[in-house]
């Protein structure tokens, strides 16, 4: 009834690769699946249905006894591109995308998570984070327990009875408190604990969680993944069993989809993520040094500094320090805020990750949900900024910084 467009021809399909591809080869290479027009970049499918040369093969696509797309809720090309090539990445023997990385977060945890089971994890977190284990995962009567980032006899504790979950985000945003993944991993196992981390303020160019124990890594992969202000996206990855015992039925039927233009845009961005984060990294720990030499500064927090109390543990499971700088300020609100309003370079928003260079004021924006007794927990005052270094020259950063003081 129809006849193929011109050009269209099947490809020829080619032998692997005898060895095992390098990460960087990875971001460029895995996930490929071209169609018969032979296209170099990859192909978006935007569709959201699919068709079935029969009733029976419909049937057993649903039936998953054979592999086919179904619907966009489920599974899109474009979005498989995106998911095989994170794995391939992360080292992970699946990922699943998502519309946001706080879709991500909540999904990872809540796929497993009944009245009556507890959560254990870390203090230091980013406010929607602590939103969901502390007001919402309660109402389903889920107990949820806090610990300080390294406080292993706090964690040993905790950890000495059954446990469902814990959640660890390191660094966190936004004061880049280090957890010691493999510590707590083999502690939260002991106890029959799944663990998920959220990798976000490390990228999985810099840190990888499932090697160093952890069952579940999940990102947020508007910032680094994407890393240049246009789509949000979220991402879970880990071992298949997590996927078919707990969060492939949670994911299709809550439907935190991601859509197949934003997973064609994230595709892209992986191509560069390494080259990316490694040079954002080495410009932060130019910045990061320089800050803390200043008499404006009270207190520099970068895992890339001897200064920082978890800098022995960053070295161990970290390749470089991140993006991103918490900055203490000796001065209130308004100097802040005057140092702020006098940058030229780097943008005020409240993002982070991104290509360009960005600041904002936790207190008051991000992590302004929580209010004043857990911020003070937290260490986030009316005095500390967070510094997204991005991808300008640090010789201009550096010179913005310093006319700003």
């Amino acid at each position: 009834m129809s006849k193929r467009p011109w050009g269209y021809q099947p490809l020829p399909e080619r032998p692997d690769p005898s060895w095992e591809l390098h990460q960087e080869t990875q971001s460029v290479r895995a996930g490929l699946a071209r169609s018969g027009f032979g296209e170099t970049s990859e192909a978006l499918y935007l569709n959201s249905g699919f068709t079935y040369g029969s009733a029976e093969q419909a049937v057993a696509s649903f039936a998953d006894e054979v592999d086919h797309y179904v619907y966009g809720r489920f599974a899109n090309p474009t979005i498989s591109m995106f998911e095989e090539r994170l794995a391939a990445i992360e080292g992970a023997e699946f990922c699943v995308g998502t519309g946001s990385g706080m879709s991500a977060m909540f999904a990872s945890i809540a796929c497993m998570v009944k009245s009556g089971d507890r959560v254990v994890a870390s203090a230091s977190m980013f406010s929607s984070c602590y939103v969901i284990l502390m007001e919402i995962l309660p109402k389903w009567g889920v107990n949820v327990e806090l610990v300080e980032s390294n406080d292993q006899k706090g964690w040993a504790k905790a950890l000495s009875k059954p446990t469902k979950v814990v959640f660890i985000e390191t660094p966190s945003n936004p004061m880049l408190d280090i957890v010691d993944i493999k510590m707590v991993s083999d502690l939260a196992h002991n106890v029959g604990a799944t663990v998920v981390v959220d990798n976000v303020m490390a990228s999985p160019v810099l840190q990888k969680p499932l090697e160093l124990g952890a069952d579940v890594v999940m990102y947020s992969a508007t910032k680094h993944i994407d890393g240049q202000g246009r789509v949000l996206a979220g991402a879970i990855l880990g071992k298949k069993s997590y996927l078919e015992e707990h969060l492939s039925q949670f994911i299709r039927h809550t439907g935190p989809s991601l859509s197949p233009f934003n997973a064609w845009v994230l595709v892209k961005s992986l191509e560069t993520i390494g080259m990316r984060v490694e040079r954002m990294s080495q410009s932060a720990q130019k910045i990061a040094e320089f800050l803390e030499s200043r008499p404006e500064i009270k207190s520099v927090r970068y895992p890339g500094l001897k200064s920082h109390p978890g800098f022995a543990i960053a070295q161990k499971q970290m390749s470089g320090g991140g993006s991103t700088i918490g900055i203490e300020f000796n001065g209130d609100q308004s100097a802040v805020f005057k140092f702020m309003n006098a940058l030229r370079v780097i943008d005020i928003s409240n993002n982070l990750g991104d290509s360009k260079s960005l600041i904002t004021h936790p207190a008051s924006s991000t992590h302004r949900r929580l209010g004043p007794e857990v911020l003070g927990e937290m260490g986030i005052t009316e005095s500390v900024l967070r510094l997204s270094v991005g991808l300008e020259h640090s010789s201009d950063l550096l010179k913005d910084l310093e006319q700003a003081f």
